[in-house]
């Protein structure tokens, strides 16, 4: 952009997936600019912009994401938009990120952390113990997967995607018994009528990122990276430093389960990960503190002793 101020005759252009919950963060994003920069709502235009994970014809088909790609498959037709300058931005949920973005673009702004637990969702049960013998549980999720079958190997598990509206008309339907939200969606679309229940981290490591609203945009444009400066979190970002290079050391574009989680406690980052063999037979899991402006070395000093506990051929044996 020209002009340092977007403006209703130049706007700044915001990139997102059409799903309630992405357009939720897209509004959330646009709010937190306009009253940082006290602009009116028109100096914003979203553009919602479909991704190959958007596919209603392998949504529907319940279609594994690790056969089409997993990494990427939310942000890959966003980021060819910034890359040919139709947006100046794009608004993602950061578990969705891959760990390195496409040459020319930056991920470093991110929003106030929301809450990071997963939630278990069911019409008829309260808690996954509730579960009987053989019920079944549909998540696209290979780390809920996993870490479901390490605590209750008797279920039944089956792949189950959509947004939120899709997944609990499935469960009306009988398609599963219970599934997985993030807590963090549920609250952003104030799906307060929503059957869920919060799943605590010791009972059930998130997502690296889980609950962040991730924003990219383009390296050279310095007048979009003053913008969003104003709009950063930074005890958020220091968490999802740890957490990001802890993913990055495992390599985030394998197939490997892996949870992790950094709190700040004072002036140090505690990190908790796990790696997990996709039928929750093997979990390996540790935690750090470092100072937090070590964030990002503890997360790969982590990764490397979950590697060491687990054999130099976990990641690929499986």
């Amino acid at each position: 952009m020209n002009n340092p101020m977007p403006t209703s005759s130049q706007p700044l252009k915001i990139g997102t997936r059409g799903s309630p919950l992405a357009l939720a963060q897209a509004h959330e994003t646009r709010d937190r600019l306009m009253a940082a920069h006290n602009l009116p709502e028109n100096a914003f235009d979203i553009c919602v912009i479909k991704t190959t994970g958007d596919d209603r014809t392998l949504i529907d088909a319940d279609i594994a994401l690790k056969t089409i790609g997993n990494k990427g498959l939310f942000t890959k037709e966003i980021e060819e938009a910034m890359i040919a300058g139709d947006i100046d931005i794009a608004v993602h949920s950061t578990k969705d990120m891959p760990v390195e973005q496409p040459g020319g673009l930056v991920l470093d702004v991110f929003l106030p952390r929301e809450d990071v637990r997963d939630a278990f969702v069911s019409l008829k049960y309260k808690t996954i113990s509730d579960l009987p013998v053989g019920a079944t549980v549909g998540t696209s999720s290979l780390r809920r997967r996993a870490q479901l079958m390490a605590k209750r190997p008797d279920l039944n598990m089956v792949e189950f995607r959509g947004n939120v509206q899709t997944r609990l008309t499935k469960l009306e339907n009988g398609v599963a018994d219970a599934t997985f939200l993030a807590v963090a969606g549920l609250n952003r679309m104030d799906m307060k009528s929503v059957p869920a229940h919060a799943i605590a981290p010791e009972d059930m490591l998130p997502a690296i990122a889980q609950g962040t609203i991730g924003i990219e945009y383009r390296a050279d444009d310095t007048h979009t990276a003053k913008l969003l400066a104003a709009i950063h979190h930074t005890e958020t970002g220091q968490r999802l430093d740890a957490e990001r290079a802890f993913l990055a050391a495992l390599d985030g574009s394998c197939e490997t389960p892996i949870g992790g989680l950094a709190l700040i406690e004072g002036d140090q980052i505690w990190l908790r990960g796990e790696i997990l063999s996709p039928d929750g037979a093997k979990v390996f899991k540790d935690e750090t503190r470092v100072p937090v402006g070590q964030a990002a070395k503890g997360g790969r000093a982590l990764a490397a002793e979950l590697l060491e506990q687990a054999g130099p051929d976990f990641l690929t044996a499986h």
